[in-house]
């Protein structure tokens, strides 16, 4: 007689399952300890949360806006003016004026007061002085005999000179029948003296 094999049992063995009791205890041992991390977070998450809420509040393509280089302006600069449109005026940068400083010499005047007397410019004199000085320039004819006699300066107004030294002159006033008070009174160095109030007061003649 022939003998049949065993007949294998098909319900998983007692080790079997006493070895997947341990290992799941195991795992759930090490993941309540800590050691076995429960998941890996991405790390675009990581940086996220380590930066904290600002990381989150500004978008990832917005960066903090750099100052312009020279170059790059003139650049925008030069971009602005190609593209107006032609015939239209371009607006340029005022540009600061410079201050110039006055170089014109002031001018300068007779002086006031010659030999210790007052000055009159011939500008200032009456129409009469002036016909009597051409007179005394061409050497005449005088309206008045006395014209060209000596003036003795009795009243010390003038510098003192010898006698002869100077030489009177008049200066006709209108409406009067005789010389007036009016005279111009020459020196031999060429001094020229108006007085309107008969030689209580004298002026050095100037040209202006």
């Amino acid at each position: 007689m022939s003998r049949r094999p065993p007949r294998r049992s098909s319900s998983p063995s007692i080790a079997y399952f006493l070895f997947v009791i341990v290992a799941l205890a195991v795992l759930w041992y090490l993941a309540r300890t800590g050691v076995l991390p429960t998941a890996v977070a991405p790390a675009s998450e990581t940086s996220a949360t380590a930066l904290g809420p600002a990381a989150t509040e500004l978008p990832a393509s917005q960066s903090t806006p750099q100052p312009e280089p020279p170059a790059a302006a003139a650049a925008v600069s030069n971009a602005t003016v190609a593209s107006a449109p032609t015939g239209q005026p371009v607006a340029e940068a005022p540009q600061a004026t410079p201050t110039r400083r006055a170089t014109s010499t002031p001018t300068r005047g007779p002086p006031q007061i010659i030999d210790g007397l007052p000055t009159i410019t011939t500008s200032e004199l009456p129409a009469e002085a002036l016909d009597t000085l051409a007179l005394i320039e061409q050497g005449g004819p005088f309206p008045f005999n006395k014209d060209g006699t000596v003036f003795q300066n009795r009243e010390g107004l003038l510098p003192p000179h010898e006698r002869g030294y100077y030489h009177e002159y008049t200066v006709i006033t209108p409406g009067e029948n005789d010389r007036g008070a009016r005279r111009i009174v020459a020196g031999d160095g060429g001094e020229l003296y108006y007085t309107d109030d008969h030689y209580a007061s004298f002026k050095r003649i100037v040209w202006p």
